[in-house]
């Protein structure tokens, strides 16, 4: 008998592979689905797939959220400069493939016991720091441990509340022991706090001095003004193709505008919606919206008048006019939210709970029940904090007035705005970065006691879903907990979510003399997670431009992380050449596609391990 061939299928992968949107595993296995043969399939990779990229210059990078006060300390990070960082000269646990599957970075694999509640992470052998010495089980437990315990002051505590034991075995492997299974754990590691940093005697962490096994050396941080670092040559992944980084932290978006089109910078972060088609007029610079998991929060002290009575809180989540928004600050690019913090990008989307809609009459009428009719109300924000967030609160103010609610704009100074103004005042806009899981989500920010939650929420009924569907195994099931947990989020909460952002994302190509010292630059579409956007470029090294790394066909449960906070911008050749390299970076950013076309990527199908 015949076997029956997808050609339709087929030739969607073959385009995948050609423009890198897809890993060598991926490709294969979605090949034999189709009903190609295994030998077929190959010969189909090989002849479509991607080139490997070259080495060289120095890729300039005009970043926003800069601080005076970041710091390199991991339980710190907050803003988007620390989070560019992290993932520059740092490593993780895991990463997340450009095509979005769970992939190794200093764990090379990992295995689980049948209720998932102990993981076992094997090391890449290869893994060395940039001092010289090679990462050991005994860094993985001591850098893990630093979010833990009742001293710890990092925000990554609230995703290893129920680590029981972190074991370094002395084979080159740990074992993570909990007190119930999670089935997320291998993607929290992927948590951009959970860096691994040298291991010191006395069971810390030497983050002070800068030392890291990610894929660049820092060699000068100078907090809120710039950075500078070069490839660490014993890097254990593929990318790093850049010689050099060179970063500059301008936080004014005119400015960063002017950097890239006067050349001073190869690629800037976070452009203004309004200027967008502006600069789509240059042919030396290229934009793309992509769909995004970022989300603009607008939190709220549950504990704190008038913002602890429901009624209240309804009546400003009715006061909003979202399409409103999206039309006339982001022209477009965002996606409308519902209040409650999970996206249509995040797995378990629960697609069927009915749209809030703009109602100032029955805002004034929760508001007359409350007793509190004349209501005057203060929101704080700042221009880092996403494109146009004060446009953005400045229109709300103005659709509130109908429900005869006086919303004060407070424009707040960008540096230091995370560590004066959010988790300090009552009410203030956030812009989170997408995360893998509603459950990393859910846990960061909504959990009763997590570090993060910014509204002071503690739902019983919301907290108990919430640990039952870290362990729950069955899709259908956990997709149900995750629907009830957003209908108490958009009932109940204390936060307004107006829209998700997307993600204006752009990409590089410039050539420039080798006598200026930069070399030759390439450079192309940048994926998902945003704040470190940025950081999927600089690991790439010279890359091409494609389309969405998750456009290809995949499972109902493989659906991508998508970027964040920003829009990335990057230039073109003047001449209009395109010299567009295929990009080798790795996971986190934007296009790890090895040479042989393999991903490092899940667990093996059939070694008797766990596949997530």
């Amino acid at each position: 008998m015949s076997k029956i061939t997808d050609q339709a299928l087929i030739d969607r992968l073959a385009d995948a592979a050609r423009e890198g949107r897809i890993s060598r595993r991926s490709f294969m296995y979605h090949s034999l689905a189709a009903g190609m043969t295994a030998s077929a399939a190959t010969g189909l990779w090989t002849t479509t797939a991607r080139a490997e990229p070259g080495r060289g210059g120095t890729f300039r990078i005009a970043q926003h959220d800069g601080n005076t006060g970041d710091s390199l300390d991991p339980a710190t990070f907050q803003s988007n400069a620390q989070i560019l960082l992290a993932h520059t000269h740092r490593a993780f646990l895991t990463l997340i493939n450009p095509d979005q599957t769970l992939g190794p970075d200093v764990a090379t694999e990992w295995s689980a016991t049948p209720d998932a509640s102990e993981w076992t992470f094997k090391l890449n052998d290869k893994a060395t720091f940039h001092s010289g010495r090679k990462v050991t089980g005994n860094d993985v437990v001591a850098s893990l441990n630093y979010h833990r315990g009742e001293d710890t002051t990092s925000a990554a505590a609230a995703l290893l509340t129920d680590v029981v034991d972190i074991v370094d075995n002395g084979d080159h492997s740990v074992t993570v022991k909990l007190a119930a299974g999670n089935a997320d754990l291998p993607w929290l590691m992927t948590d951009y706090h959970l860096v691994i940093c040298p291991a010191r005697d006395d069971g810390g962490i030497d983050w002070q001095s800068g030392d890291g096994c990610g894929p660049y050396r820092l060699e000068n941080f100078a907090p809120g003004v710039n950075a500078s670092l070069v490839r660490h040559d014993d890097w254990h992944l593929e990318g790093a193709y850049f010689d050099a980084v060179e970063v500059t932290f301008i936080n004014d978006p005119n400015a960063r505008q002017t950097s890239l089109v006067t050349g001073d910078a190869d690629a800037v972060s976070l452009l203004e919606a309004k200027t967008m088609a502006l600069l789509q007029r240059r042919g030396d610079v290229e934009i793309e919206n992509v769909p995004s998991a970022q989300a603009i929060t607008m939190p709220m002290f549950c504990d704190v008048a008038p913002f602890d009575n429901v009624d209240v809180r309804n009546a400003l989540k009715l006061s909003i006019d979202r399409a409103d928004l999206v039309e006339k600050i982001t022209f477009g690019a965002a996606t409308i939210a519902n209040d409650f913090h999970h996206s249509p990008a995040m797995p378990y989307w629960p697609d069927d709970i009915p749209q809030r809609e703009y109602d100032p009459d029955q805002a004034r009428s929760l508001l007359k029940k409350a007793g509190a009719e004349g209501l005057s109300v203060t929101l704080r924000t700042a221009d880092s904090i996403a494109t146009g967030a004060v446009d953005v609160a400045v229109l709300y103010a103005e659709h509130a007035k109908a429900a005869g609610i006086d919303i004060r704009v407070k424009r707040e100074p960008n540096d230091g705005y995370w560590s004066d103004v959010w988790l300090k005042k009552p009410w203030c806009m956030v812009a989170w970065g997408a995360r893998p899981t509603p459950d990393v989500m859910y846990s960061l920010a909504y959990k009763a006691g997590a570090e993060w939650n910014e509204s002071h929420w503690n739902n019983q009924r919301f907290n108990e879903l919430l640990a039952q569907a870290k362990s729950e195994l069955d899709d259908s099931v956990r997709a149900e907990m995750y629907r009830e947990m957003a209908i108490l989020g958009a009932r109940r909460r204390r936060h307004r979510h107006p829209v998700f952002p997307e993600l204006p994302l752009r990409a590089a190509q410039q050539r420039q003399d080798h006598r200026q010292g930069r070399g030759k630059l390439a450079a192309g579409r940048l994926s998902c997670r945003q704040p470190l956007v940025v950081r999927r470029l600089i690991r790439a090294g010279p890359f091409r431009a494609s389309a969405p790394p998750w456009s290809d066909p995949r499972g109902p449960h493989e659906t991508p992380e998508h970027p964040s906070p920003g829009v990335i911008a990057g230039r073109t050749d003047r001449t209009g050449a395109d010299d567009r390299q295929a990009t080798g970076a790795r996971n986190r950013f934007v296009g790890k596609v090895r040479a042989d076309g393999s991903q490092c990527g899940r667990i093996p199908a059939g070694t008797g391990e766990q596949e997530l």
